[in-house]
């Protein structure tokens, strides 16, 4: 497992939320926080985590803003894979770059839209991921799959909006320490693609995404998972 551990897949928006979050720091991937690349910690190594978010995530596309109201990432059985686990040491410390690894798809529910008579789903699949660099502030860059991010809409307007729609993607957000730890995305711009007929914003070809994930520490409850340099 290589320290400088971008990520490979993360969540875009695609047609309401994309966002998630959680500081997913073990294995390797390919986005890497646009900073430049000092020493980076994340702790307790080996820490299991997950994201919830805080609020309401939104994404908007042309005229169209979908609100999602309840948004996750866990941790899945340690034998299925290390999603959502800080790296072991000596991994979770970069002398120089960000620490990062893959995240499980986000979840969505409880989704409304703009548009009248006209309500929403999300989907997530594919290789998510997550870097966070040590700076002022500390920057997170998360990615996803290419197609890993799909809303549809029914109602008065059917609609189905990929993000990521023709290569993997990845969206710039911040990371605060705490108790709990927060990450959060803030008209952040994701590549999209629209498809269907009258009410959906076909023209559109991006979208604006805005979250904020509490990352809390699953392994040890009193612990808090902290970026250091």
């Amino acid at each position: 497992m290589s320290r400088s551990m971008p990520l490979r897949a993360v969540l875009a928006a695609s047609a309401g939320l994309a966002s998630v979050a959680a500081l997913s720091l073990a294995g390797t991937a390919n986005a890497r926080p646009d900073v430049a690349a000092g020493p980076t910690t994340v702790t307790p190594a080996g820490h299991y985590f997950k994201a919830t978010l805080s609020g309401k995530a939104t994404f908007k596309a042309g005229s169209v803003t979908v609100t999602c109201a309840v948004s996750t990432t866990q941790p899945t059985n340690p034998a299925s894979g290390a999603a959502n686990q800080v790296p072991a040491a000596p991994n979770n410390t970069n002398p120089a770059g960000p620490v990062g690894g893959p995240l499980n798809p986000p979840t969505y529910s409880s989704c409304t839209t703009s548009m009248p008579g006209v309500s929403a789903t999300i989907a997530t699949s594919g290789a998510w991921g997550i870097a966070v660099q040590h700076g002022d502030p500390v920057s997170a860059k998360l990615t996803m799959p290419t197609g890993g991010f799909v809303l549809k809409t029914s109602g008065l307007a059917t609609c189905t909006v990929t993000a990521a729609p023709t290569a993997e993607a990845s969206i710039s957000g911040a990371w605060t320490n705490g108790a709990p730890s927060r990450l959060a995305f803030t008209n952040a711009a994701v590549p999209v693609k629209v498809e269907g007929g009258f009410g959906c914003p076909t023209s559109s070809t991006s979208s604006t995404f805005n979250a904020t994930y509490l990352v809390t520490d699953v392994t040890d409850p009193g612990s808090q998972i902290t970026v250091s340099g």
